[in-house]
């Protein structure tokens, strides 16, 4: 599904291409939720700071971005395409539809500190 020159994916899909290393996941939430809980092998280019020109675009892999429930998410491309980065493409319903596909996340347990894979 396509929302204003933005390809929303599926949660499975993001999953599938990520393992396969065809795309770049960037997490665009703020650095005290990515440290919360994160999709492995996301990097985190929070919204606040975000610098278009600083996103990891390459010819090899398409940059797909996310967020908590993809507004953010969309607020990142929009940026990025305004400044003429190409990347347009988001997890559609973020984290939170991640998670509910069942899909695998870190966690960090608040009382020991410890990593914790998910999933």
């Amino acid at each position: 599904m396509t929302m204003g020159g933005l390809d929303d994916l599926e949660p499975n899909e993001v999953h599938d291409l990520l393992k396969a290393g065809k795309i770049i996941l960037i997490d665009v939430r703020e650095p005290r939720e990515y440290g919360t809980e994160r999709i492995h092998g996301a990097l985190l280019h929070p919204l606040s700071t975000l610098e278009p020109a600083a996103m990891p675009v390459d010819a090899q892999r398409r940059v797909v971005l996310h967020c908590a429930a993809g507004r953010r998410s969309a607020m990142a491309a929009m940026r990025c395409q305004d400044a003429g980065v190409h990347v347009d493409a988001h997890l559609a319903g973020g984290l939170g539809a991640w998670k509910a596909a069942g899909l695998p996340t870190i966690e960090i347990d608040p009382e020991t500190g410890n990593i914790v894979d998910k999933g």
